[in-house]
């Protein structure tokens, strides 16, 4: 038997499972069949009222990478301060739920089409190079629209314990120090709307301190591009890093310590950002926990000693559940039968979607509740990075509902 994650709070306190205050058989009918994701905006609102109480002052964008879900977007829009893009795909769903001029667009190799679409709608695009800054400004002359231009920064420095660290290293991402202060006025110079800077050293750390230090040293690294350039930045994006307890023996991050050294900080800003605004970028933070992943077994099977629950859906719809995600060693989500009663047997399990690749498998030797055909697999930390990050073309299987509930 392998160990798996804690089931998040908002759901472990009812059996069978209740989502939104409704047992997981509801949404089924509502949605019409699994597999299906459902959202728990309840969830989310909470996670946003934490940041708020935590990080007075500070700006609050969502990152539509980790969850694109168009209802999701609309209610969001009336929660976060701003939507950080990565597509003008991204663009095209967000701007139907908030004005485009609260959105920055980052990511490496933009097309000119994606900076002319992010002109012509008023979105802020951190460039990642000198020679994305002459192509946006290009773009902006040849639509007669005065391009928002921000520089995304690749720091000396990373955020220790990030799952994924963007910063310290030869990057794809951002411009280099050395050169921001001169491009940022070349910018100016040309005419475009100077908009700030973007610094982002690392994602999913459940290390309070080491976030507490990469704002530090943000925050230096920004007081000094500012006083080369002689521009005060209009905002900072401090990027975002913060973390979920996605595995057995890890434990939910502190948010609570970081806005209290965060405010510490501001409080002794130098000149050179005296003026400007600071924002905080998250995606999983807000939305990961909210989501469960709802797929049905259709089939119970012994192989060599071993039971399989395999289920209608898998690594198609929930990639990063399988291991298959930037993972080196395979985990275990939390996972549960949805459809199980207190105080049922258990039994070790393996949990296999319906893919023809051993890779599709949803949980590994797990203790559960014995089930059978028609009871229900719950997958947790599915709000984030779950369908939109996973590869729903292969082997041709349907693609699962999305259901936004609560709220």
């Amino acid at each position: 038997m392998k160990p798996i994650g804690a089931i998040p709070a908002d759901f472990s306190h009812l059996w069978p499972l209740a989502i939104a205050g409704r047992f997981v058989d509801h949404w089924i009918e509502q949605a019409g069949d699994t597999p299906l994701f459902v959202y728990d905006m309840t969830v989310i609102a909470a996670r946003v009222a934490r940041f708020r109480a935590a990080f007075p002052g500070i700006d609050l964008h969502y990152a539509v990478k980790a969850n694109p879900y168009p209802a999701l977007l609309q209610a969001m829009a009336g929660l976060v301060d701003g939507f950080d893009l990565a597509s003008a795909g991204e663009l095209a769903l967000a701007r139907t739920a908030m004005d485009p001029h609260r959105m920055s667009f980052a990511g490496p190799g933009k097309r000119d089409d994606e900076l002319a679409a992010a002109i012509a709608a008023g979105v802020t695009i951190n460039l990642e190079s000198s020679a994305e800054a002459d192509r946006a400004l290009a773009q902006g002359q040849r639509l007669g629209i005065t391009p928002r231009l921000a520089i995304r920064v690749n720091p000396e420095f990373e955020l220790r314990g990030s799952g994924m660290r963007m910063g310290g290293r030869a990057s794809p991402f951002g411009v280099e120090p050395g050169e921001v202060p001169a491009l940022a006025r070349r910018i100016a110079a040309a005419g475009a709307a100077w908009r700030g800077l973007h610094i982002f050293a690392g994602s999913q750390a459940l290390d309070a301190a080491a976030i507490i230090d990469s704002h530090a040293a943000t925050l230096t690294l920004a007081a000094r591009l500012a006083g080369d350039a002689g521009m005060t930045p209009p905002l900072i994006n401090l990027g975002g890093g913060f973390g979920i307890p996605y595995f057995s023996g890890e434990e939910p991050i502190a948010v609570e310590g970081i806005g209290v050294a965060l405010r510490e900080r501001l409080a002794g800003l130098p000149p050179e950002l005296a003026d400007a605004r600071f924002a905080i970028e998250l995606g999983r933070w807000l939305v990961g926990e909210s989501g469960v992943y709802l797929t049905r077994v259709i089939e119970r099977k012994e192989s060599r000693g071993e039971v399989f629950l395999i289920c209608d859906g898998g690594l198609n719809h929930q990639l990063a559940a399988t291991g298959n995600l930037g993972t080196v060693v395979r985990r275990n989500y939390p996972v549960a039968v949805a459809t199980a009663t207190v105080g049922a047997p258990t039994e070790t399990v393996s949990v296999a979607g319906p893919l023809c690749t051993p890779l599709d498998r949803l949980a590994d030797q797990v203790e559960l509740p014995v089930a059978g055909p028609g009871d229900v697999i719950a997958v947790f930390m599915a709000g984030a990075y779950g369908l939109s990050a996973s590869p729903t073309a292969f082997l041709g299987h349907p693609l699962p509902r999305e259901l936004l509930v609560g709220g």
